[in-house]
């Protein structure tokens, strides 16, 4: 119970200190009826969205951003891991893909998304994600760069996520995280995690109590080390924090790297659940808490609709636009 109640005081400093003056929006481009680069930083802009997430190094979106006030995580792909093992290869990429852009607002350097070794199409990764940090951190401190790097995870990785402050990742997991927590620490970078109360309400197995997962409850659900949860976000997340810190990531401050809601495409299970009006109280509600009570640096996924995503139909109406760039819900970033 003192641990516990130790976790949630250092948690609670990072409240005060987190940087969230915006909700930036993840680019994703898996569809075939999508908007030009420049199209889309446009709209960016014409918005207020300040802060992107693009999952490969793609030269015509660097290029777009090129002299904007948007701040960018730049993904490092799953499939260019090993590559990246190379020190001198990931010097080339550091070249290529971050110096030649010098008027692009890098932020972060997310390096592998959502690797897993639990995940039949991820585990060969694994081995792989933390040379390359260290390949890609040494390559920008060699230039004097002071970019971050970090990894995006998700909470599929925790053991235990109720309570929230018994958080604790899978057993055969630590041995992977707790030297990229180490190495986050001592190179004063956030941990990345993508946070999806949607697919923790759909399940299996499927929760009772929408309101909970879209910010609408107005009593609480439970309490927990006399800390009150009224959301599902706020306890996932803090099931994760409470999941690092217990490996030594107690002052590694936590970025939610994706989070969203589909608008439709669901099954006969989540038919009720996958649609345009949950996902507009899903996002505004979203936006709200990470801007005015929590202050959580947050990344909506996505911007657009995207046709061409594999799995359930859901993963075709995450975005919060249309290709047609018409705003599905009306937010104010």
């Amino acid at each position: 119970m003192a641990f516990n109640l130790l976790l949630f005081g250092i948690f609670l400093k990072f409240l005060i200190i987190t940087d969230a003056q915006s909700v930036g929006v993840c680019n994703g481009r898996v569809g075939n009826n999508l908007p030009s680069p420049q199209a889309v930083v446009n709209l960016y802009r014409a918005n207020g969205i300040t802060r992107m997430r693009i999952y490969d190094p793609h030269a015509a979106t660097l290029q777009a951003l090129s002299g904007t006030n948007i701040e960018l995580i730049l993904d490092v792909p799953n499939s260019y891991l090993e590559n990246l093992n190379n020190p001198t290869a990931a010097t080339n990429w550091v070249r290529d893909n971050i110096l030649s852009y010098p008027n692009v607002r890098f932020r972060y350097i997310a390096v592998g998304n959502e690797v897993d070794p639990n995940n039949p199409n991820t585990r060969r990764y694994v081995p792989f994600v933390l040379p390359a940090m260290r390949n890609v951190q040494n390559a920008l401190r060699a230039v004097g760069n002071p970019l971050k790097v970090s990894t995006a995870t998700y909470t599929g990785l925790l053991k235990v996520s109720y309570p929230p402050s018994d958080g604790v990742f899978h057993d055969n997991v630590v041995g992977f995280i707790r030297p990229i927590i180490t190495f986050l620490a001592q190179n004063g970078s956030p941990m990345l995690a993508n946070i999806y109360p949607y697919f923790a309400h759909v399940g299996p197995p499927k929760l009772s109590d929408l309101s909970f997962a879209l910010f609408t409850r107005s009593t609480q659900a439970y309490n927990d080390n006399g800390r009150d949860y009224f959301n599902l976000f706020d306890a996932m997340y803090d099931a994760h924090y409470a999941a690092q810190a217990r490996l030594g990531g107690a002052n590694v401050g936590i970025v939610v790297s994706e989070s969203g809601w589909p608008s439709g495409g669901g099954d006969a299970a989540t038919r009720d659940v996958a649609t345009l009006e949950n996902a507009g109280t899903y996002y505004r509600n979203l936006i709200r808490h990470v801007k005015e009570r929590r202050r959580i640096e947050t990344y909506l996924f996505a911007m657009f609709d995207e046709n061409m995503k594999h799995g359930k139909e859901t993963e075709q109406h995450f975005g919060v636009f249309s290709p047609s760039q018409q705003s599905k819900y009306q937010l104010r970033f």
